[in-house]
């Protein structure tokens, strides 16, 4: 496509909008959370000691509660997250259904430990749109074991229906010192 052909089809594109995101350097928090357990790094991330990693901003998730093995956060999708056909992209919801599921298993880590997804499997029961307002995520810890973590997620928009859910598992590792 030319330039003058993109000018043609663009007049009829509507208003051009934009999003600005911000976030901190990642590596100072993420060497203070070497030296301390998932759940006080994770505590001092919801308690602003330490700032959200850099994805939160992007993705507009905000970690609202946590505690041993349970964690919620919450995201405003808006229309920057839309597919072709008008609802949020399934990858926003996927990713927060990934950082609830990965989190929750991080509160129940000891000092040194750090996780990865191995899988996720997402379902998803519900189109979300802008219009469904603030997303609300929670992830608990099915079982922590020595060598891989399960959890499960849950999505629900505004009105509490349920959008999505989701099983993970996840690798556990030693961190290096």
């Amino acid at each position: 496509m030319t330039t003058s052909q993109t000018s043609t089809f663009a007049s009829h594109w509507g208003e051009e909008r934009s999003k600005v995101v911000t976030w901190h350097d990642p590596g100072p928090s993420t060497r203070a959370g070497l030296s301390l357990s998932g759940l006080d790094y994770l505590t001092a991330m919801l308690e602003g000691e330490l700032p959200p990693p850099p994805i939160a901003g992007l993705m507009e998730m905000t970690m609202t509660s946590v505690t041993e093995g349970h964690v919620e956060f919450t995201c405003l999708p808006d229309e920057s997250a839309y597919n072709p056909i008008g609802a949020v992209h399934g990858g926003l919801v996927c990713t927060l259904l990934d950082t609830v599921a990965g989190c929750a298993l991080h509160s129940a880590l000891p000092a040194g430990r750090g996780y990865t997804s191995i899988e996720i499997k997402v379902s998803y029961l519900k189109a979300v749109r802008a219009s469904s307002g603030l997303l609300t995520a929670v992830g608990t810890v099915v079982k922590t074991g020595s060598r891989v973590g399960f959890t499960e997620g849950v999505v629900r928009d505004s009105t509490g229906a349920v959008v999505a859910t989701a099983s993970s598992t996840l690798l556990v590792f030693d961190l290096p010192a």
